[in-house]
């Protein structure tokens, strides 16, 4: 994968490439961002512009004379010691070490993730699903942990896990000699998922072999271990700007450029969320929406009971989506209230704006959406749809009808 393939994030890009080009290469990295910004790509990209012949070219070392003559010079080598070219930004993607990393088969580029255990007391390392991992990385570079450990579990309930012999197998492979480039690489996903047992790679992190490189990507850096987060240098990768998803759904996913707009302003930065809305874009969110509000509002017991069970058969990710959908909109109304005809949004979700200012306030509005927050939360971590869209139902009733405000955590 190369840094052209990666959605936006130029600017993180060129902080790469100069790390590279400068020789300020830290030997051991932190590729910190959130869901669908696309830290994992920016890491694969990284890890084949390292490697790349041309970006990279590996150092020879001058022999002196020899029995047989000068030894022939390559012009196409830098001399050693010289710096990159700065025009060189990127990886060529047709030398023989991209074309290996494009396919994830590079032997001196290593990968470690989560794992689940398929066979009791089995202990599973990366290369049991070295051929799971390749599809997914082509076919879903911005997935998260979920997607992966679906794609790859046999059993309900499955956690996935960096393991100690993970660990014990990422000492043996680095302590080897790289076979063709300069760098031997090992690019770590999830690093959140090791224990106490990640303390293992500590001396290799902070004394590894010569031109060892360590490419950890991690969504969330309050759950990496601290011995190891304090050996790394942050490359911090920012939310995704709506205009670059809008652009990447119209121009890879082939989506209606109306939609496109649509789903970039509803999902904050994250193209996977934006991949998922789109699958479901047809779906009408905003009927389901209005049958809610009447229901809390109107309806009475009867229809909110009716509602909850209609909603808890959709499925996790779905219910996502809606509460998603339901924030974006109070989004809008707010600043709708403010802003007025000056925000451009389309004729529907202005009427609706104007619906819901009508009945809530910026106070129940703002307390509507830390509700909506929350469920989603609970969601990702398996509550019970009805039950949890009932308490909510309940919640949104007195937030609106009773002016109530909960700021319960």
């Amino acid at each position: 994968m190369s840094f052209s393939q990666v959605i936006g994030q130029s600017a993180v890009k060129q902080q790469l490439a100069e790390l590279l080009q400068h020789n300020r290469l830290s030997h051991a990295l932190l590729f910190l961002g959130k869901e669908g910004s696309g830290a994992l790509p920016l890491a694969l990209a990284f890890a084949q512009y390292v490697v790349c012949e041309k970006a990279n070219p590996k150092k020879v070392v001058a022999a002196g004379p020899s029995l047989f003559g000068e030894p022939e010079v390559d012009s196409t080598q830098p001399a050693v010691g010289t710096h990159h070219s700065p025009l060189t930004t990127d990886s060529c993607g047709v030398c023989s070490a991209c074309l290996k990393a494009q396919q994830f088969v590079h032997p001196d580029i290593h990968y470690s993730y989560p794992t689940v255990t398929k066979k009791a007391g089995e202990k599973p390392i990366a290369t049991d699903f070295i051929t799971e991992w390749r599809e997914f990385i082509k076919l879903n570079p911005y997935g998260n942990l979920f997607d992966w450990i679906e794609m790859i579990k046999e059993k309900e309930n499955s956690q996935g896990k960096i393991t100690a012999r993970e660990c014990d197998e990422i000492i043996k492979k680095l302590s080897l000699k790289s076979f063709e480039s300069e760098y031997k690489i090992l690019v770590m996903w999830m690093p959140e998922e090791l224990d106490k047992e990640g303390n293992k790679l500590l001396k290799i992190i902070e004394e590894p072999p010569p031109n060892t490189l360590f490419i950890l990507v991690a969504e969330n850096e309050e759950l990496v271990l601290p011995t190891i987060l304090s050996r790394c240098q942050l490359v911090k990768v920012p939310a995704l700007d709506n205009s670059d998803i809008e652009e990447a759904l119209i121009s890879r996913n082939k989506t209606e450029p109306a939609i496109a707009r649509q789903v970039a302003g509803v999902s904050e930065g994250n193209y996977r969320e934006a991949l998922q809305l789109v699958q479901h874009a047809e779906e009408d969110w905003l009927v389901l929406l209005r049958e809610w509000l009447n229901a809390i509002l109107k309806g009475g017991p009867v229809a909110q009971t009716k509602w909850v069970e209609e909603v808890s058969r959709l499925g996790r990710e779905k219910q996502k989506q809606f509460l998603r959908y339901f924030n974006h909109q109070l989004e809008l109304a707010i600043h709708y209230r403010i802003r007025g005809e000056a925000l451009n949004i389309g004729e529907k979700e202005k009427d609706f704006a104007v619906r819901l200012n009508k009945f809530a306030g910026i106070e129940q509005q703002e307390a509507i959406i830390e509700e909506l927050d929350r469920a989603s939360y609970y969601i990702e971590r398996n509550a019970h749809g009805k039950m949890l869209f009932h308490a909510l139902t309940i919640k949104l009733y007195h937030i609106i009808q009773d002016k109530v405000v909960f700021l319960m955590e």
